[in-house]
């Protein structure tokens, strides 16, 4: 059996069986989490792709099949997953599964969302569904079949004699390739596809996912758009295989598939294969507690240390930041676009810049969407006196979790430092279902009234007892 087909074999296992109590549980929680997301990524001043991308659409026009998350457009469903997914990834507070650094989430939700709400429309072609009305439970288990190939491929990417992922070594963006192929899964389950239609699904998928990172180092917009792509991507995939057209059986191992054509044939079969089904790798993905790139996140925990124990920021002479090897390309090079970043939201993926940020001050559960508002002097000053190094026990811990030490040395001489070997809110310190309620209110109230809010946040509970794709998405429009 190719790896394909026994990836679409578990996954139709997942939908037209029992999911695993756990999983059942842990998925509205991604649901509710990407819901938050996307409505407060309305009120970021700095946020000009979501907009863009939905001005986009709109001229695309087609059939009305499903909803855009705040907006309330209606759009056919591949546009729909489009600018939801970009809503969802756009301010960088997205879950990560470690050791992949994958966002699966902000791809695979916004794909099925999609995909199941345009199921009424949903009428021709080989595979009709069985159900036009997809339950609760079967979006439920469509997302967790969906998260849970993103990330295998995704650990079939990581080399432990690398310490790091094969795509990120060579600038490509894991999750956005990697989650066109877990939401052509989603969106497949969904449309009633058989184990056959799922794998040609992902078989066409294969030949749609993309994605560079240097946009993380030297700027641009278009990283926002990487998970509403896969998203888009994902869907369109579904579409054309429920019509009829089929991906190659070998389209991951084969001479010229995924892993050959993306990791130049070096992959781990084992972690894409081993314990499917019984292992969930879904399990393993943190929240976010800081709207930044993930990397930034122990600096952060560090600087906040240190502001607890005292540190006065204008006794600072210098900092030096010791972080894993690997990230120093992402949040610490090139040197001058970290310490003066170009926009609020590439200061996100700037060391220098959240660790001043850290130091003077912030919000929500540490820093919050208003410290990225706009590019604060004060920080900007004090991200120039800022330094960053190879740290040998971060690299040696990185990518199991994100460990950083910050050194302050003071202008009497006197020198404060704090180390972290796992961030807030990763494997070893997962956020507590109170502070995801809390980041959630937080951001779904950036462009809902509170009692609205109550209300999304009940629809999505309600998923695994009956509830539908249709009323939460009703229910996360915007008033106005």
């Amino acid at each position: 059996m190719t790896y394909v087909r026994r990836l679409a074999e578990f996954a139709v296992a997942c939908r037209d069986g029992e999911l695993p109590a756990a999983v059942r549980e842990d998925v509205p929680g991604r649901v509710l989490d990407v819901l938050g997301n996307c409505l407060a990524a309305y009120a970021d001043p700095d946020g000009d792709a979501a907009p863009a991308v939905l001005r986009a659409v709109r001229r695309w026009g087609g059939s009305g099949e499903a909803t855009a998350i705040g907006s309330g457009d209606r759009l056919p469903a591949p546009s729909a997953a489009l600018v939801n997914g970009t809503l969802a990834h756009a301010l960088d507070f997205d879950d990560t599964h470690l050791p992949s650094v994958l966002h699966p989430s902000a791809s695979v939700v916004p794909a099925a969302l999609a995909a199941a709400q345009s199921m009424g429309a949903f009428r021709t072609g080989p595979a009709t569904p069985r159900n036009p009305h997809p339950s609760g439970g079967e979006l439920i288990a469509a997302i967790a079949a969906g998260i849970e190939v993103c990330e295998r491929l995704g650990m079939a990417s990581y080399l432990p004699e690398e310490r790091n992922s094969r795509f990120f070594e060579q600038g490509q963006h894991a999750t956005s390739i990697c989650g066109t192929l877990g939401a052509a899964v989603a969106a497949g389950l969904l449309f009633g596809l058989t184990a056959g239609g799922i794998a040609d699904a992902v078989g066409v998928a294969a030949s749609m996912g993309a994605g560079l990172i240097e946009a993380n180092r030297t700027g641009g917009t278009v990283k926002r758009v990487h998970c509403g792509w896969a998203a888009h991507a994902g869907v369109s995939a579904a579409v054309l295989a429920a019509e009829g057209l089929t991906g190659p059986p070998t389209v991951l191992e084969g001479r010229f598939g995924f892993f050959q054509a993306w990791l130049g044939g070096r992959y781990d079969a084992e972690a894409l294969l081993e314990g499917l089904g019984e292992r969930w790798e879904l399990l393993r993905t943190v929240y976010k507690p800081y709207p930044t790139n993930h990397f930034t996140h122990p600096v952060i925990d560090c600087a906040l240390a240190l502001r607890r124990g005292g540190l006065d920021p204008a006794r600072i002479a210098e900092i030096e930041v010791g972080v894993p090897a690997p990230v120093l390309r992402t949040i610490a090079e090139p040197w001058e676009e970290k310490v003066r970043p170009r926009s609020p939201y590439h200061a996100k993926f700037s060391a220098p810049y959240t660790v001043a940020a850290a130091l003077l001050g912030g919000g929500g559960l540490g820093l919050a969407l208003e410290d990225f508002a706009t590019l604060d002097p004060a920080r900007l000053e004090l991200a120039g006196r800022v330094r960053c190094v190879a740290d040998a026990r971060a690299s040696e811990i990185f990518p199991a979790a994100f460990a950083a030490v910050v050194r302050v040395r003071l202008r009497d001489g006197s020198a404060l430092e704090h180390r972290v070997d796992s961030s807030r809110g990763g494997p070893e310190h997962p956020l507590s279902a109170a502070e995801l309620e809390t980041k959630f209110r937080s951001n779904a109230g950036r462009a809902l009234p509170q009692e609205r809010v109550g209300e999304l946040a009940e629809a999505v509970r309600k998923l695994g007892a009956g509830g539908a794709a249709d009323d939460v998405l009703a229910r996360s429009v915007r008033l106005g």
